[in-house]
């Protein structure tokens, strides 16, 4: 293996043990649907990463890129991408709401779940979570 790989490498075994996050359960809201709202564009490109953590499973994070001068509803809407691609749509389901909001549910039977706002890199851009 060649010394320029082994950043490369480096990387993606990082991102990948980072996609499986422990969460402290015992400071958990859960909730069967959460609401995303989305307030002002996006003055920097970024990253916006969420933690979802079901009822006794395991967290992972769903991380959302976000390009300088995108508006609220087109965040929104990476959002909502972003869920559908990095969740189980069979436990999962998200949509906007509004334009700027996204909502995520859970599917039928399963297990309420706790959502966390873990980073936000998107300059100007503002995130609210809300259990419902």
């Amino acid at each position: 293996m060649r010394v320029r790989q082994r950043p490369a490498l480096a990387c993606a075994l990082l991102s990948l043990l980072s996609t499986q996050v422990p969460a402290d359960a015992s400071r958990l809201e859960y909730s069967n649907k959460w609401r995303i709202e989305c307030s002002e564009g996006a003055d920097s490109d970024g990253e916006i990463v969420f933690r979802v953590t079901p009822r006794g499973g395991t967290a992972l994070e769903v991380r959302a890129l976000i390009e300088d001068g995108t508006g609220e509803n087109r965040v929104a809407d990476e959002i909502r991408k972003a869920f559908r691609l990095q969740t189980d749509r069979s436990l999962f389901h998200s949509e906007r709401d509004d334009g700027e909001d996204v909502l995520v549910k859970r599917k039928g039977s399963a297990p309420v779940f706790a959502l966390e706002l873990v980073r936000n890199t998107v300059k100007g851009v503002r995130l609210d979570l809300e259990r419902e």
